[in-house]
């Protein structure tokens, strides 16, 4: 068996806002896996900033990977502990050089286009008119969940945004998620959580920032809406770990990202963990090219969830591979129509 490793730079239709700052591109790495004739494709989505394996021996690490390929699948995945985003490329690409079809990871009604996964809209922060105006697309095309990136702009602003889409839909008709990515500091975080609530919010993801472990499992015990980890988990790479960190903060639900948190398996451990302790889990994407997104999403409908998913990522970059996702009516499918552009393969 021979692995190669090559990094592609994603590059964003229109800069895309956050709390930590605006993207224009991203950076990802593919391993791709040669035996016997088959090659299988598996992609390490990093997220510079935030993934705990963004290291200055990141490519050192991937070399490592390919050149001790022969250890195989598990014994890889435990080397590589600390590298999450790596574990999953190569979890991927081991699958990938298995399957008949490289992209056809998890066969499912999903893959044969009898069956969708619910999925949010995304809606990026930026100025008000330009959330306002992604609300409202979003709207327009059939979402009934959407997911709102807050703390970068204004929050009276924000406040209005919320009332915006409360006065023309209930509760009933759109559901509406926030992500705040740690924005709200620790003395403020429950007022603005307070009004906030008055806009019947499905949840909150991350109101402040990951490591203030007595200070997020207070804001749980007391917030008046559901509370959801996403970069709290990032880093935590043990079971163990894992446990000791739900258990003291007592979430409401956990945001759960593969290239994150060590692919599928790691993201198994957290279900298996949530589900014993009664707390919510969804599944989303880190921004990863369509290659990824696709293994997250064959895999993810095998978990039966039926919460919306975020894994509406996929038309955001000019240079994406074209491959069969679809998004139609809130919805993700597979468009067994549409053919994968098999550039790296």
């Amino acid at each position: 068996m021979k692995a190669t490793y090559h990094k592609y730079m994603l590059e964003f239709k229109r800069p895309s806002g956050t709390s930590r700052g605006v993207m224009t591109e991203k950076e990802t790495w593919f391993i791709v896996l040669e035996e016997n004739g088959k090659k299988g494709i598996g992609e390490c989505g990093i997220l510079r900033g935030l993934s705990a394996d963004d290291r200055s021996d990141y490519e050192e690490k991937l070399n490592w990977a390919c050149q001790n390929i022969q250890l195989g699948e598990k014994a890889l995945w435990e080397a590589l502990i600390e590298f999450p985003s790596i574990q999953f490329g190569i979890e991927m690409a081991f699958l990938s050089l298995k399957s008949e079809n490289p992209y056809l990871l998890f066969p499912s009604d999903f893959t044969n286009n009898s069956k969708s996964i619910d999925i949010n809209g995304l809606v990026w922060m930026g100025e008000a008119s330009f959330m306002k105006e992604q609300i409202e697309e979003k709207l327009a095309t059939g979402f009934n969940c959407i997911k709102l990136k807050i703390g970068a702009i204004d929050f009276q602003k924000e406040l209005e945004l919320l009332a915006f889409i409360r006065s023309h839909f209930s509760a009933k008709q759109i559901e509406i998620r926030v992500d705040a990515n740690g924005a709200f500091s620790l003395n403020e975080a429950l007022d603005k959580l307070t009004q906030l609530n008055k806009f019947q919010l499905h949840s909150i993801e991350q109101p402040i920032k990951k490591g203030n472990i007595q200070a997020m499992a207070d804001l749980c015990e007391t917030t008046p809406f559901p509370i959801a980890l996403d970069e709290e988990l990032i880093g935590v790479f043990s079971f163990e770990e894992k446990k000791e960190l739900l258990q003291k903060i007592k979430p409401q639900y956990i945001i759960l990202k593969p290239s994150f948190i060590g692919g599928f398996r790691g993201t198994k451990e957290w279900i298996t963990l949530a589900e014993q302790y009664n707390i919510g889990w969804w599944i989303t994407s880190a921004l990863e090219s369509n290659i990824g997104l696709n293994a997250i999403a064959q895999w993810t409908f095998l978990q039966n969830s039926k919460m919306p998913q975020g894994l509406g990522t996929g038309a955001l970059y000019t240079n994406n591979f074209d491959c069969p996702l679809e998004v139609s009516q809130g919805q993700l499918w597979y468009n067994t129509s549409k053919k994968w552009d098999s550039s790296f393969l």
